[in-house]
């Protein structure tokens, strides 16, 4: 009885796949910088701070996606990345982060679902076609902080993109994707002592991505 179960089981998860509507992979590669309290202020800032490329300074952002199209025009997307930001004083307009000369580097790991919303109806099947669109979620961060050692968080992703989708199976997308965090201590304004703690740090992404899609295509009606 328990094999049976076993086999209807799995006959049914593939019966799933055969007839599920059409999916997409694919990859992301940036730059992510941080807006808190310690270093710059802009919510845009793809360049390292100092035009320096060192290790510790490069900005960074690559993340490895799965989205399901629901519609021509909706999809969820889940996401795993990687972020480097750096923040650091001395490149700060303000005087008095100027003056504090305070600095650092940290690395930030995110585990995201999004909703996107596509203008156009980029994911029907034709060969090419280009849309903007946007995108809302929520996401789980795991990163280091000075005094409580690694530590997680939630952050609420949102912003921006442009599809554009060729060769039937193929897409690529850039997009600007600010993410609202609960954290202060992105930047390790707890070690530091400084800062507004009902002011909470954000960070922010520019990327370029490509996908590929497969699967049976989705039965849209009209």
């Amino acid at each position: 009885m328990k094999r049976k179960t076993l086999v209807i089981i799995i006959l049914f998860f593939f019966s799933f796949l055969a007839y599920a509507q059409r999916h997409e992979i694919g990859i992301q590669l940036g730059t992510s910088n941080l807006t808190g309290d310690i270093g710059k202020t802009k919510y845009i800032n793809p360049l390292p701070d100092g035009n320096s490329f060192t290790k510790d300074k490069l900005p960074f952002y690559g993340a490895i996606m799965y989205r399901m199209n629901f519609n021509p025009y909706q999809s969820v997307r889940f996401r795993l990345a990687y972020n480097r930001i750096s923040f650091d004083d001395r490149y700060a307009q303000e005087l008095y982060r100027l003056s504090r000369k305070a600095k650092g580097s940290n690395s930030v790991y995110e585990a995201s679902a999004i909703f996107d919303y596509n203008f156009f109806p980029v994911n029907e099947e034709q060969k090419s076609m280009i849309s903007p669109y946007i995108f809302g979620g929520i996401s789980g961060l795991m990163f280091n902080t000075t005094l409580e050692g690694n530590k997680f968080g939630f952050a609420i992703p949102f912003g921006a993109g442009l599809k554009y989708k060729f060769n039937y199976n193929w897409a690529l997308f850039g997009e600007f994707m600010f993410r609202a965090t609960n954290s202060d201590t992105l930047d390790y304004s707890d070690e530091y002592n400084l800062g507004n703690l009902n002011s909470k740090d954000w960070m922010n992404s520019l990327s370029l991505g490509l996908s590929y899609s497969f699967g049976r295509p989705p039965c849209y009606c009209q």
